[in-house]
């Protein structure tokens, strides 16, 4: 079958899906039958409220998810994160003697893939590593352990006996290092950390979840971690997409597994990479003594009286999660940014968002600022030249109030929310 995106041929899968999830008890664990001769035996973390340190929140948990394929040769395809090492090697060897693991296979160096590879490789050190050039260099670097790397590239096979692994580089997506692998026959892509997200679900499978939660948390999965990234995503579909190869399953490393219809998350990951955009306005702000905060709603009034169709949200930093609002923001064609002076610069919640949002690179998206200040007032330059330095096209140089707004500049910020929304 070969569908809108081209030569990928995607399975029907539609009425021949098993009815639920299948999971074997295993010591305490759950180890589970994904596709004929392929099994998860991975982790769900149902307590993960943080990752990357504190640097994304994970507010529905998250899973790990190595797979081991037992053909004519075994291999196991990734592990799990460090503080999981030793519970997932125990239940790998109720699964499997694991003197039968002929290969490993690993896609990707970060820790939550790699953390039980030192303690696994205790029980069987000579078994061959593949991997890419940057992936063995950045083990070596982790663990100070030369194991028996087998590097490949892009198009070198490994061959399980009647089936064959196909290696396939994906650069940047997103670590220098990161690789997918493809499985002949089962039909079936191991993309890592493409497609995936992080999600807690005890189904395990795309047609057995809340779909808005997962596509949700897809978004975020993107918004934050994959948008700087975003034309090596489109020119890395459009190469697979180009080998023809037949596609009835995507196994992620994190949440869900796409088994009913895997095209429509490579749909979604050409759009979000085709510089995204709703019809949404998201105001960010914080505010000392409220100020802030009354422009930042009377703004929005503004845009309301112009424009009933756009999706107008408004976001305290202060109080809000940080990897949300950079999903609103993503979702956006335009932001506005306020804050209070202090100490002739802005507040730090502000700031420190500034900075992330620097770094993620978000294209075709247009800014403005405000704030209200006592006697300097610098934090409307100041936030316009930041969004300026992140790509971020200014409509105007912004709105300075004094003190706190009385009745004629809640109608300043009004008319600033007209001009502004009419300006995009």
């Amino acid at each position: 079958m070969q569908n809108a995106l081209g030569h990928l041929s995607i399975g029907e899968g539609h009425g021949a899906l098993p009815p639920a999830t299948t999971f074997v008890l295993t010591g305490g664990n759950l180890s589970m039958k994904v596709k004929n001769n392929i099994h998860w035996v991975g982790k769900i973390d149902w307590e993960l409220r943080k990752f990357h340190g504190d640097e994304y929140s994970t507010h529905k948990g998250s899973s790990y998810n190595p797979y081991l394929i037992k053909e004519e040769k075994v291999v196991l395809i990734d592990t799990v994160w460090g503080p999981f090492a030793q519970e997932f090697v125990e239940n790998l060897r109720r699964e499997i003697d694991l003197d039968q693991i002929d290969y490993i296979v690993a896609c990707h160096a970060e820790n939550d893939h790699s953390g039980a590879l030192p303690e696994l490789m205790r029980h069987i050190p000579d078994v061959p590593i593949y991997c890419s050039k940057n992936c063995a260099k950045f083990l070596k670097g982790l663990y100070h352990q030369d194991w028996n790397f087998q590097v490949v590239k892009s198009g070198d096979r490994l061959s399980l006996g009647s089936k064959e692994l196909v290696f396939i580089e994906a650069p940047m997506l997103h670590w220098p290092d990161t690789m997918f692998v493809y499985l002949t026959g089962d039909a079936v892509l191991f993309s890592n950390d493409g497609f995936g997200q992080h999600y807690a679900s005890a189904h395990m499978f795309n047609d057995l979840v809340d779909q808005a939660d997962l596509f949700q948390e897809c978004l975020k999965y993107y918004a934050n971690i994959l948008t700087p990234f975003s034309p090596m995503v489109t020119r890395k579909i459009k190469e697979i997409l180009d080998m023809n190869l037949p596609l009835e399953m995507i196994c992620t490393s994190h949440g869900i597994i796409w088994r009913d219809n895997p095209s429509q998350i490579v749909e979604k990951y050409l759009q979000w990479a085709d510089n995204y955009q709703e019809n949404q306005i998201s105001i960010l702000y914080d505010t000392m003594w409220e100020s802030t905060r009354v422009m930042a709603e009377q703004i929005a009034a503004g845009i309301r009286e112009v424009d009933e169709e756009v999706t107008v949200k408004l976001y305290n930093l202060a109080k809000s999660d940080k990897n949300d609002v950079i999903t609103e923001i993503f979702r956006s064609k335009a932001i506005l940014m306020g804050s209070p002076t202090l100490n002739n610069g802005i507040l730090v919640s502000v700031a420190g968002l500034l900075e992330e949002i620097k770094g993620l690179k978000f294209k075709g998206k247009k800014a403005g600022a405000f704030g209200s200040y006592g006697w300097s007032g610098e934090a409307v330059k100041n936030i316009s030249q930041r969004l300026t330095d992140s790509g971020f096209e200014l409509v105007d140089e912004g709105l300075r109030l004094t003190w706190s707004p009385d009745e004629e500049g809640k109608k300043t910020c009004r008319e600033y929310g007209k001009s502004f929304v009419q300006s995009l």
